[in-house]
């Protein structure tokens, strides 16, 4: 493998959607942990969907009620599993990646949250990617779209013109994820490290900004519950996080020089590059023309929770799921230290060993 990213593909799937088998070669990893199960009878109708196309192992960490639940919805549906035991890490949702794709039968695997929801033609494009690449990047957007996901929308928007966005799933060819031993579960931004994990091995990574994934809205709680937690991420990313910290001191600049024209072309411009991410490969047609509106809004948000995240960081991290994650990812340099060089035959995941 070579250390290249392969940022822009053509759709494979626009010209063999109609030739392929319905039943794909793939595996489908949802890690899951859900306190109640409100949500309960939509997602069994999606895994009921899913396992027509592919093979589905859900790794469930919920608690031992609804884990119970699940398991006589899901009975004879999907293989439902608890994360296994022997592994340690404070980012359960790694750990649950980390057990599905171990039990995964397919070298193509597709890895997700429990909110994103693939349609058949999408995993057909990731299933012909996967055979170019070790890492697949796609974009999701949301639908249904309440005010807080319009609102995230202007995230997605400005990411989509600057370099791409992150999304709430990714896939991986298998035998490089077990070549490279996992990645590591102690971080923030998980996403984005096995991503740098894949890079640091010598894999090469796709983010096909026309392959669009659906994904449901999350409760306004929880979105707002996330905003800080969000803005932590770009700890992993520093010149990001400096472009965040700016925007309230520039903020305060302009108003103090008594120049209000200046964030109002401020905002204008960030609305345009917003309309240049929404038009980027085809987005138009699921990104609505008003969410462009949204980035000026997301921006002076993220100046100010980044600096609460800076604040947070000084306090030893983020509480995370009973835990306090100080790392949101790790520098591409440091993964290709640590990497293990192993035989193929010898692998084991490193998280299993003493830390």
């Amino acid at each position: 493998m070579t250390r290249a990213t392969v940022p822009q593909l053509r759709n494979p799937g626009r010209t063999a959607a109609a030739s392929a088998p319905v039943r794909l070669p793939m595996a489908y990893v949802l890690p899951l942990r859900a306190a109640d199960d409100r949500d309960l009878d939509e997602l069994t109708g999606y895994l009921r969907d899913l396992r027509r196309w592919v093979d589905v192992v859900v790794v469930d960490s919920s608690p031992p009620d609804p884990f119970a639940r699940h398991a006589t919805a899901w009975r004879d549906l999907v293989r439902h599993v608890p994360p296994d035991p022997a592994l340690r890490g404070r980012n359960g949702k790694v750990l649950g990646v980390l057990t599905g794709v171990a039990l995964a039968r397919h070298e193509h695997v597709v890895i997700a949250d429990d909110d994103v929801r693939y349609d058949l033609p999408a995993l057909r494009a990731v299933h012909e990617l996967l055979d170019r690449v070790d890492l697949v990047r796609p974009q999701n957007h949301f639908d249904p779209l309440p005010w807080h996901t319009w609102w995230d929308t202007g995230r997605t928007l400005l990411n989509r013109a600057l370099g791409g966005d992150w999304p709430g799933t990714l896939a991986v060819r298998r035998s490089t994820f077990l070549a490279m031993g996992g990645y590591d579960p102690d971080v923030l931004f998980e996403n984005l490290e096995l991503h740098r994990t894949v890079r640091a091995y010598g894999g090469s990574t796709a983010a096909p900004a026309w392959l669009y994934v659906r994904r449901l809205p999350p409760t306004t709680a929880h979105f707002l519950g996330q905003r800080v937690r969000q803005a932590y991420d770009e700890t992993a990313r520093p010149g990001w996080l400096l472009a965040a910290l700016a925007v309230l001191p520039a903020a305060a600049v302009a108003l103090a020089a008594r120049r209000p024209g200046l964030l109002l072309r401020a905002g204008l411009v960030t609305v345009a590059v917003a309309e240049l991410g929404r038009r980027r490969a085809g987005g138009a047609r699921v990104f609505p023309a008003h969410t462009t509106l949204a980035a000026p809004v997301w921006l002076l948000e993220r100046g100010v929770c980044a600096w609460l995240a800076v604040g947070r960081r000084l306090r030893g991290g983020v509480p995370y799921a009973g835990h306090r994650l100080r790392v949101a990812a790790h520098p591409t340099r440091t993964l290709r230290r640590r990497m293990p060089r192993r035989r193929p035959d010898e692998l084991t995941l490193w998280v299993h060993a003493e830390r």
